[in-house]
């Protein structure tokens, strides 16, 4: 589903603190994600992260094409009902996130997830 659909289905992941567990998770493709948990529902989503061509503006610096809001898929992958839960799962995150197709690394990670 995409982002907004993600939020429409439930208000309380709209209205909700979210934490960041980076933003440069791979696949065996080289496609990038986001992870992110929703405090409210405990809902760990992975986000696609869309593919961008960075032009130059002519008054110096650069400016991203991004592709439009339904392009930016999120799934689902865990849901625990702590922040503190969550991190002992997936310690090490920061350098893990950085290796090849590291959602490998996350998947074997996620039967830690707290129903």
């Amino acid at each position: 589903m995409d982002i907004e659909d993600f939020y429409d289905q439930n208000e309380a992941r709209r209205e909700s603190n979210e934490f960041e567990f980076g933003s440069e998770w791979t696949d065996g493709g080289d496609n990038e994600y986001e992870l992110s948990w929703v405090e409210a529902t405990g809902e760990l989503y992975l986000m696609v992260e869309p593919d961008f061509e960075l032009i130059p503006h002519m008054f110096g610096g650069f400016t991203g094409d991004e592709e439009p809001v339904s392009e930016q898929t999120v799934v689902v992958v865990g849901k625990f009902s702590s922040l503190a839960g969550l991190e002992d799962a997936v310690q090490g995150w920061e350098e893990a996130m950085l290796e090849k197709n590291s959602l490998e690394w996350l998947h074997v990670r996620m039967p830690k997830a707290e129903s």
